[in-house]
């Protein structure tokens, strides 16, 4: 999958973002960290949900700095999976797919099931987190 054909599936349209808006996505990436990281040892399905928000936060900034934005309100998760798979390549498969399993659990602990996240877990999520938004910041400063 490239970015036309996430473009032809009604994933991701064109967008000219501002710097001001692509460093606005990574000032909540790095705010949602730090909650995270507060709520680590109180509240394991919130201290989960916003590490994952973060994640999210940081692949919209790489969407907006690439010249895109999801196309949908519906979607717009998916999309920004999709769209950090193509960007960031193969060689980081193993994120992606964590990203993707913490999407898929975050919806379950928003919609579904309460209290099913372990302490280990929401620690795993946090860590990922943190190492996803660096990964993001040093991709955008190398362009």
């Amino acid at each position: 999958m490239d970015l036309n054909d996430l473009q032809n599936k009604g994933f991701i349209k064109p967008f000219k973002a501002s710097t001001s808006q692509i460093r606005d996505r990574l000032n909540l990436a790095k705010r949602d960290i730090k909650t995270a990281k507060r709520l680590l040892g109180s509240d394991t399905d919130w201290a989960f949900s916003i590490a994952y928000n973060a994640v999210l936060q940081a692949a919209r900034a790489l969407m907006f700095a690439k010249g895109y934005r999801p196309a949908t309100g519906e979607g717009q998760h998916i999309a920004a999976v999709r769209f950090a798979e193509v960007i960031l390549g193969k060689e980081l498969g193993d994120e992606i797919y964590i990203f993707d399993k913490m999407r898929s659990k975050r919806h379950r602990i928003i919609y579904d099931v309460s209290g099913s996240v372990s302490s280990q877990e929401t620690k795993s999520a946090f860590e990922f987190a943190v190492r996803f938004v660096e990964i993001v910041e040093k991709n955008l400063s190398a362009e």
